[in-house]
């Protein structure tokens, strides 16, 4: 597969350096709730050029995120990526989340950075991600980021996440909760932990899957990659559109790489997490399992 490290980028890579400002809290330590998008700014890794400058969509899908959309668009867009776009991709949200989506995109940053997909109903996450992921490749993206809105995926690793799939030419780089260094939040609660932990043990055991979290819903992929992949192509409508996202790389023998994470728990709002969703997550690892010869052959080890 042909790998870019930008448009107009030159034949010699740049060297990721990572550059932190003092202000930066000491990795590891719990954010206070809300975190100011200043601080997040500050924590965050600041790449060289051309790669800071690259085209990078965020594609975030919302549905009653009114509360939290606000706080974490502040965060990307305080981000030292001057060409980071975010397109919120909203099922309708009844708390009015698709509306005040257009207008911060029209009184605060822009459409040409901040733009609306609305649908007509909720239809699933991962519906939601093959519309928003289709539209930000019709509209020039050569990076795309999937991320929730909630901000339980840290919005300061977005340059880290890039840096790290431009540095080692990865096709896509997950942030991940349980690769070395990664956490998840304090105050989640035991059984919550757990049911994370024994999903993604079902998971990479039942697909044969070395990704240690294969569950990951905060990722940035290339261009290239995600046609490669046939994004259209995917069955899944809910949550398991992580899984079979990342099966499909396998599957194509692409190079996936992990970078730790801490994942909060989100600040505002209910988890979309239902019972019919878990139950398509379930089943899913079994229907890519009979899906397995159209998906391509599996990588030789």
């Amino acid at each position: 597969m042909t790998r870019s490290a930008s448009s107009g980028s030159a034949e010699q890579k740049p060297e990721l350096m990572i550059q932190r400002d003092s202000r930066a809290v000491s990795q590891g330590q719990a954010p206070p709730e809300r975190t100011p998008a200043g601080v997040r700014a500050a924590q965050a890794v600041r790449l060289p050029e051309p790669w800071a400058s690259s085209a990078v969509t965020v594609v975030m899908p919302t549905y009653n995120e009114a509360d939290n959309l606000p706080a974490v668009l502040e965060a990307l867009f305080a981000l030292p990526l001057p060409a980071l776009r975010v397109l919120v991709v909203d099922d309708n949200s009844p708390d009015g989340t698709g509306d005040l989506a257009e207008r911060l995109a029209r009184e605060e940053y822009g459409p040409e950075r901040l733009s609306v997909l609305r649908r007509p109903g909720k239809q699933g996450l991962g519906r939601a991600y093959v519309h928003g992921i289709t539209h930000a490749l019709e509209h020039g993206a050569d990076f795309v980021v999937q991320m929730d809105a909630d901000l339980s995926h840290p919005p300061e690793a977005v340059p880290q996440m890039l840096g790290t799939l431009l540095s080692t030419e990865a096709d896509v780089v997950i942030g991940s909760r349980y690769a070395t260094g990664g956490k998840l939040a304090e105050n989640w609660a035991p059984h919550r932990k757990a049911l994370s932990a024994w999903a993604n043990f079902y998971v990479r055991v039942l697909l044969h899957l070395r990704i240690r979290d294969v569950t990951a819903g905060f990722k940035i992929w290339r261009r290239e990659t995600l046609r490669a992949i046939d994004v259209a192509g995917v069955a899944s409508n809910g949550y398991s559109f992580q899984v079979e996202m990342n099966y499909r790389a396998v599957r194509l023998g692409l190079k996936i790489v992990e970078v730790p994470i801490r994942f909060e728990e989100r600040h505002d709002g209910q988890s979309k997490m239902s019972l019919g969703v878990q139950l398509e997550s379930a089943l899913m690892p079994f229907r890519l399992r009979r899906l397995a010869g159209r998906l391509g052959a599996p990588p030789r080890e």
